[in-house]
């Protein structure tokens, strides 16, 4: 029998005292992640291995488990999967790698996040590249507008596939197509979608896509994921590579350190995959750990079937706005939709003291703006149910009426 979704939800002690409905902001994290968490901690606090070589490729080893579980939930290689401390590392990453010269354009939404800009912005200083925004319509980000706006000397799109303030939802899949066929770049930002809408990238044509564990992947734990494109891979600016971004020696880097005759200035390559963009040296091993067993509860319940779920659960929520009568900011189209909600009773100010009287009423949501667009944001989880948000509307209810 799959995991059922009451059975996932008895994982997130946090959800004992209070509705958690901010999964877009910093997660909650399942019992299983903080367990596996415990358990590299011990190994690192006894060494239980013949050696602490041997305790230190077990702990590579665990990493890699990671490795293999984030390419598993995205349908991609593990040869294209680098392990990263957040999407705003990630993002970095792949403005770095770009040959990106004088002259050439980025274009970035005007609702995102600001990290999806900032390296391209930084860029823009140095390298003499140039940034041109694309203004959303009503909270949506077209693809036509995106089109229009493609220029000779355009050379990436940099884009969150969830928007952070409303949660609107971009067709990736066109997305990419249009990319490919105008040979531009894409660059993705999915921290906001991946955990609770599902995300095919053998199926959907993206350059880089980077997500921190932070939110709807439930590990806030200071790692994530950088997808670089197996076939793109040899046209990009590696890092400067740490040895362990290096092709494995014969018998394993235990072995190599044992032979007298080996020298810092030999002959070394870099390994032909996604993993020659990360650190290089030790990483962050826990947080590695505890992402791992996070993902593989997202994998266990399924991706798609979250999907579907949090659909639900936001229909429940949107009909239930409706009815008290507040505004529902969020685009209401299927197709673009994703586990953020946002509404808003009037100003940013009345918005604010709204989300402070949810607070006190044990209710955690958060307010967010982008470009005008946003209000009070609400995040539908798998480890949320009708009952959470009906308690968010009970008290949405009462302090209309108060006011």
């Amino acid at each position: 029998m799959p995991l059922s979704f009451s059975e996932a939800r008895r994982e997130f002690r946090g959800l004992e005292e209070k509705v958690f409905l901010d999964a877009a902001c910093v997660s909650l994290a399942p019992r299983r992640a903080t367990e596996a968490i415990g358990e590299f901690l011990r190994r690192a606090e006894v060494c239980p291995e013949r050696s602490a070589t041997e305790n230190h490729i077990a702990m590579d080893a665990m990493r890699a488990a990671t490795r293999r579980e984030l390419a598993g939930l995205i349908s991609a290689g593990e040869d294209e999967i680098a392990l990263v401390e957040s999407a705003t590392q990630g993002l970095t990453i792949a403005a770095e790698a770009l040959p990106l010269v004088r002259g050439d354009r980025v274009l970035v939404p005007d609702l995102e996040f600001l990290q999806v800009a900032l390296p391209w912005l930084q860029k823009q200083k140095s390298v003499g590249i140039e940034v041109d925004p694309v203004p959303n319509r009503g909270g949506e980000v077209r693809i036509e507008d995106i089109a229009e706006r493609i220029g000779a000397r355009t050379r990436v799109l940099a884009i969150s596939s969830v928007q952070w303030s409303n949660g609107y939802r971009v067709d990736l899949g066109a997305l990419g197509a249009m990319c490919r066929e105008r040979r531009v770049w894409l660059v993705v930002d999915a921290i906001q979608q991946l955990g609770a809408m599902p995300i095919d990238v053998a199926a959907t044509p993206v350059d880089f896509l980077a997500c921190g564990g932070h939110k709807w992947l439930n590990a806030p734990f200071g790692c994530g994921f950088l997808y670089v494109k197996r076939e793109v891979q040899a046209a990009l600016r590696r890092p400067l590579a740490g040895y362990l971004s290096l092709e494995t020696p014969a018998g394993g880097w235990g072995k190599y350190f044992e032979t007298p005759t080996i020298s810092p200035l030999g002959e070394f390559r870099a390994v032909e995959e996604a993993k020659a963009f990360e650190v290089g040296g030790t990483g962050n091993y826990p947080g590695a750990a505890g992402l791992g067993a996070s993902v593989g509860m997202i994998r266990e319940l399924g991706p798609r079937r979250i999907g579907e779920y949090i659909v639900g659960l936001t229909d429940h929520l949107i009909a239930g706005l409706d009815r008290v009568g507040v505004e529902v900011v969020t685009p209401r189209a299927r197709e673009n939709r994703s586990g953020i909600v946002a509404f808003s009773v009037g100003t940013a100010e009345q918005n604010v003291a709204l989300a402070e009287w949810l607070a006190e009423a044990g209710v955690l949501v958060s307010v967010r703006y982008t470009s005008g667009v946003g209000g009070v944001r609400v995040s539908c989880h798998f480890f949320n149910n009708n009952a959470d948000v009906d308690r968010l509307l009970e008290v949405v209810e009462v302090e209309r009426k108060r006011r």
